[in-house]
């Protein structure tokens, strides 16, 4: 009776005691710290350079036009084409031009015939007038007819001469020498007089034109007149770079880039219109500039930030920095970090304000592995 009894009384305790363990909790494992990689930042030297696309552009490029309107009928030159002083370009059809002339001369003849008659007359009426036959009045009256006379034989004697030139003007010529490049209007269209035909960039100094965004106007404007100030690095040649002076400045932003143009001249430098370069300017060197590695440096709500280790705690916690440019593969602070603090150089995108981490220390015969970036965090 009394085994069963004793039985019953340990299967009760065994029960109460697996109640008792099933309602605690079981302990959470504590987050592992993140191993990161870390730099102290020391002062260096920066000396920042810009550099901008450029085109190498004439210094004069005429926009040609016919001074008289009508038909184009031919063009006689194409792009690239080179041209002298008095060449022809293109033609217009001359009828309607030739007509004007013809009518011109036909006006001059009559202007003329007229005038003769006038100073027949004048010559007989003053005879007269000396033999006392007609009055002083009326040779007055005849020699009035003969200046009108003379006036309209002037008249028609320049509009003969405005048509003699208007018909020559169906001939488009260069008024200097250059190249072609750019047509505006084909054989068959009829043009006004003034509208653009052909684009002759003229013979004589080239410029590189570059633009630059307006906080880089001001400095830029230092710039003037300085020789050297900027240097060119023209596209094929061996990496060398050409010193240049900026000669203008664009006073207004362009409406669509809102950037300002420049316009420098190269000398006596070796350059083919249409060659692309590269403007490079360096800025002064800065003593006591912070730089940090481009992964150092990530974007938080629209701002520059990065990861700052308190040795004693090894608590990070993120700093807003100021970028003021690229150095190669680094990026120059211009505030924000500070000479001798702890910077996170890995591991950025994975960390969070006031996290305890590890410094991240690699076995000694190693290799490392080849997924990993440097801008990956390494969990141990």
């Amino acid at each position: 009776m009394n085994k069963p009894s004793s039985t019953r009384f340990l299967i009760a305790c065994l029960g109460v005691v697996a109640m008792l363990a099933g309602c605690t909790k079981a302990p959470q494992n504590a987050e592992p710290l993140r191993s990161v990689r870390t730099m102290v930042v020391p002062p260096g030297i920066s000396q920042l350079q810009h550099e901008y696309a450029a085109e190498v552009r004439p210094r004069l490029e005429s926009r040609l036009a016919f001074r008289v309107g009508g038909k184009l009928v031919k063009r006689i030159v194409e792009v690239g084409d080179a041209v002298r002083s008095g060449q022809p370009l293109a033609q217009l059809d001359p009828q309607d031009l030739q007509l004007g002339q013809d009518n011109a001369r036909a006006a001059l003849a009559a202007a003329t015939a007229s005038l003769d008659i006038q100073e027949a007359e004048f010559k007989r009426y003053k005879e007269l007038r000396e033999q006392g036959f007609i009055s002083s009045l009326e040779l007055e009256r005849r020699e009035a007819t003969l200046k009108a006379a003379r006036a309209q034989a002037d008249q028609a004697r320049s509009q003969a001469a405005v048509q003699r030139n208007q018909a020559q003007y169906a001939v488009l010529v260069s008024d200097a020498a250059g190249v072609v490049t750019g047509v505006d209007a084909e054989p068959g269209a009829v043009v006004a007089a003034g509208s653009p035909i052909l684009r002759v960039a003229r013979d004589g100094p080239r410029d590189v034109v570059f633009s630059v965004p307006e906080e880089r106007v001001g400095p830029a404007r230092a710039w003037l007149g300085r020789r050297g100030a900027i240097n060119v690095r023209l596209t094929g040649s061996d990496g060398t770079t050409v010193p240049a002076t900026v000669r203008e400045i664009a006073a207004a932003a362009d409406p669509v880039t809102r950037t300002f143009m420049i316009k420098a001249e190269v000398g006596d430098a070796a350059v083919r219109l249409g060659q692309t370069a590269t403007v490079v300017i360096n800025e002064p060197a800065v003593a006591g500039v912070v730089k940090l590695p481009l992964a150092a440096v990530f974007e938080q709500q629209g701002r520059s930030v990065a990861w700052v280790l308190d040795p004693a705690t090894m608590i990070v916690s993120p700093k807003p920095v100021s970028v003021a440019g690229a150095d190669g593969n680094m990026v120059v602070i211009a505030a924000g970090i500070y000479p001798g603090q702890t910077v996170v150089t890995a591991g950025v995108h994975t960390l969070s304000a006031g996290q305890r981490v590890r410094m991240y220390v690699e076995s000694p015969g190693s290799a490392p592995e080849p997924s990993r970036s440097a801008s990956a965090p390494t969990a141990r």
